[in-house]
């Protein structure tokens, strides 16, 4: 299969981090130091299967992948730079994630910069598979390395492929808290027709930070601890967004809140 020609350099990505000095500081040399997964893990969710790998940001080199990536995406051999990524992700889609890490960053620059390790992005794209289809994956991207002046080093980025939840692609980014934050930032891609969340899908702030949780996997006991709320107030905010969201279960709320990009 021929490789994207959007650009003809192939670390296009490369071009947003330049264009962000006070962010990014492409020349600064980085150990191949794996970056404390456990916690990173605890910030996200998984709706399929799913792979990550760490990006040391100069050099656009990658690290510390996790097997699923080979099986995933068909591939022989582990992939050791950014480009080799960028080869895998639909052609018209590629346009996209170029505009969604300048709008993610442009957001992360307004929160600030001392906040940028306790924040998550997220969005979703086409990616070429295994059996040479090409099916939706949700991108997760949470950093762990900074520099002493603030620059960002490193990264965790995450692919879940959720084309059995969704093909639905909303063209819109998230930024959330992790680590005790409770930013949440949706942004549109403003060159994509997307309709928005009609008034019966919107949900209040609690609800949203509950959908998160149900998201993740945990159950209502989890989240009442963790929210230190009771668990009758858990499940009773659960049936409010199932019948805000107008579906029947768990399942359903998860795709729907996907296609929204709610979550």
């Amino acid at each position: 299969m021929a490789k994207n020609n959007i650009s003809a350099d192939v670390h296009v990505l490369t071009k947003v981090w330049k264009s962000e000095p006070e962010l990014f500081d492409l020349d600064v040399p980085v150990a191949q130091t794996e970056p404390p997964l456990e916690s990173v893990f605890a910030n996200y969710f998984s709706l399929g299967p799913y792979y990550y790998y760490v990006l040391s940001l100069p050099g656009s080199t990658l690290s510390y992948h996790h097997k699923n990536i080979l099986d995933m995406h068909g591939l022989d051999e582990l992939p050791q730079t950014l480009s080799e990524i960028i080869d895998l992700i639909h052609p018209d889609d590629l346009q996209f994630v170029v505009e969604a890490e300048k709008m993610s960053y442009q957001k992360v620059r307004e929160i600030g910069l001392s906040h940028v390790l306790n924040l998550k992005t997220s969005y979703c794209f086409r990616m070429r598979t295994g059996k040479d289809t090409y099916e939706l994956f949700h991108h997760q991207a949470i950093h762990t390395l900074q520099s002493d002046d603030g620059s960002i080093l490193q990264a965790v980025n995450i692919h879940t492929n959720i084309q059995h939840i969704t093909g639905k692609n909303p063209y819109t980014v998230l930024i959330t808290g992790v680590g005790g934050r409770t930013d949440f930032h949706q942004l549109q891609y403003k060159a994509i027709q997307h309709e928005s969340a009609p008034d019966y899908c919107k949900l209040t702030a609690r609800e949203t930070e509950i959908l998160l949780h149900i998201a993740h996997g945990h159950s209502a006991v989890e989240i009442a601890k963790k929210l230190h709320i009771s668990e009758h107030t858990v499940k009773s905010h659960r049936k409010n967004i199932i019948d805000k969201m107008q579906v029947r279960n768990s399942r359903d709320l998860i795709r729907k809140a996907v296609e929204l990009a709610i979550i």
